[in-house]
């Protein structure tokens, strides 16, 4: 399907892969792995033609569709989201409306002749739409929609209504609807809440063509991918398997590679000692000379150098009360933009007890950002309340949360201000905990994408005594390294913990109870995140 044949790539004076090869065969659904920066949004580049290789070739069939999906949108206006999502069906829209205008024709009087060719021409395109699943457009279009989070009263609204993270949702229908033989996904789960993420995984196990993506959701590459292509080391290795095989399977090529390495400097060190103690001896000329070429000819062994891992003790902080959050008859009504009340929910009573483990669920819209804004007295409820119990220090992550970095700062300045009394040493280790290592830390906050500052931000909440996390999003745009060291802390923290996450990996491992809000409702499930989905 697609042959990635020896194929080198420099990117200004960085060479990204040398003499690396690949294929991707029909049906068949990979991962593309590696860390931020190696060069896996350039290998989809060079697939579909936006770049070339310096050396080597990339082939695939003549008449081979391929759908990219990328991070980067085009202007969408001027259309409703149901006709948007057609016009990228190929031909199929302007053979929609040929057929149409032949119907209006074939009504009206015209002599054999004309007839006949129109009728044979409607005949011909009307064979040829019904081949490429035409008369099942609309009903694609507006499932992969709803499936998405589009409900059908909205598939007549216009594109330009919606904002950035809705018109990508449109963008990725686009692509499924489509249908290519293979399709290209850089990070499709990013923008979706939990409800889209099943839905869009369901639809792409269904899926019959190739599947090369990249996604920093675990469970969901888990669950689709049977092969992992890693671009890293300026190489490309492919593992058979899906991502904790992966995971699993480098994890032992590496202790293989040391344990090489070792023997191979075993073997040197004896071949120098023999070199350096013999060299001057004529009687051992020959031996010496033989040797000398054999080590010249040896293809040392190279360790990658791997991201270490950094244990960080978190600071103990202050007991709290046994209850951490009393919410009694809690309600929140916005007001839209036409004046009109919106009602979010209402009637919420709960109780959050220390060394809980919440997860705050529902569909995109259901109110979660605001129970927690409530909470965190973000925002005022609108009836009832939310009282935060005796001697609880709140640590909230928000996205909104980026926008308090000073830009001008240096990540270790930026960390060093919220936590004065830490010397450089403590605050550099905490960095490492968060994947900032060496020279990073003394990059600008200005540079950096947005998960490196949620990184940064997350570090210096989790740095500070308190004893109640409350946590909007915190795995947003968080590659899956990041999400681990998260976790990590995370499951490590001594207090209490409200979390939105769309992260299903992540839920699995820490909650302990669940708030779901649907309807306008809040219902609470006393039992971890399986027993929750059963």
């Amino acid at each position: 399907m697609i042959h990635f044949s020896s194929v080198t790539k420099q990117h200004g004076n960085k060479v990204l892969f040398q003499n690396a090869s690949f294929q991707l065969n029909p049906g068949e659904k990979a991962g593309l792995v590696g860390p931020n920066g190696a060069g896996k949004t350039t290998v989809f580049r060079l697939i579909v033609g936006e770049s070339m290789p310096d050396e080597g070739k990339i082939s695939k069939p003549e008449k081979t569709v391929v759908g990219y999906y990328s991070q980067s949108i085009d202007e969408m206006r001027g259309r409703t989201v149901l006709e948007e999502v057609k016009s990228a069906a190929g031909v199929l829209p302007k053979m929609q409306d040929e057929l149409a205008k032949l119907e209006v024709k074939l009504a009206e009087p015209m002599d054999d002749d004309e007839m006949m060719k129109t009728v044979e021409r409607y005949g011909e395109l009307q064979a040829e739409f019904e081949r490429l699943g035409g008369y099942d457009l609309d009903a694609r279009a507006a499932e992969i929609l709803t499936g998405l989070g589009f409900p059908p009263e909205e598939h007549g609204r216009m594109t330009e209504t919606y904002s950035g993270g809705w018109k990508m949702r449109i963008a990725l229908a686009k692509i499924l609807v489509l249908k290519p033989d293979v399709l290209l996904m850089d990070e499709p789960t990013n923008h979706l809440d939990i409800e889209s993420i099943i839905w869009l995984e369901q639809w792409l196990q269904n899926y019959k063509g190739s599947i090369l993506m990249t996604s920093h959701d675990r469970e969901f590459m888990n669950r689709i991918v049977s092969k992992v292509i890693e671009v890293a080391h300026k190489t490309i290795t492919v593992y058979g398997g899906n991502y904790d095989f992966y995971e699993r399977e480098k994890a032992i090529r590496l202790e293989q590679l040391i344990a090489a390495a070792k023997r191979q400097d075993d073997m040197l060190a004896k071949e120098e000692e023999f070199i350096a103690r013999f060299a001057a001896r004529a009687s051992h000329a020959a031996q010496v000379q033989s040797r000398v070429k054999k080590l010249e000819k040896i293809d040392r062994i190279e360790i990658p150098q791997e991201e270490k891992q950094i244990n960080f003790e978190w600071p103990v902080p202050p007991r709290g009360g046994d209850e951490v959050v009393k919410i009694q008859g809690l309600g929140k009504t916005w007001k839209t933009p036409e004046g009109k009340e919106k009602l979010v929910f209402r009637g919420a009573s709960a109780l959050v007890k220390r060394q809980d483990r919440v997860a705050v669920v529902g569909v995109n819209g259901a109110g979660k950002s605001t129970l927690l804004k409530i909470i965190t007295g973000q925002t005022e409820a609108t009836e009832g309340q939310a009282t935060v119990g005796a001697s609880i220090e709140v640590g909230y992550f928000s996205q909104n949360s980026l926008d308090v970095l000073d830009p001008n700062s240096t990540i270790v300045d930026e960390v060093h201000a919220r936590i004065p009394n830490s010397n450089l040493g403590y605050v550099r280790n905490l960095l490492g905990a968060f994947k900032f290592s060496g020279d990073e830390v003394e990059k600008k906050i200005s540079v950096l994408s947005g998960g490196e500052k949620s990184r940064v931000v997350l570090a210096t909440i989790l740095a500070r005594p308190v004893n109640f996390l409350v946590l909007d999003e915190p795995t947003n745009h968080l590659d899956i390294a990041s999400r681990e060291a998260l976790l990590d802390a995370v499951k490590n923290f001594p207090g209490t913990v409200m979390i939105v996450s769309h992260d299903r990996h992540f839920l699995r491992e820490i909650t302990t109870r669940v708030f779901e809000l649907d309807k306008n409702e809040l219902h609470t499930v006393d039992g971890a995140w399986d027993y929750y989905l059963e």
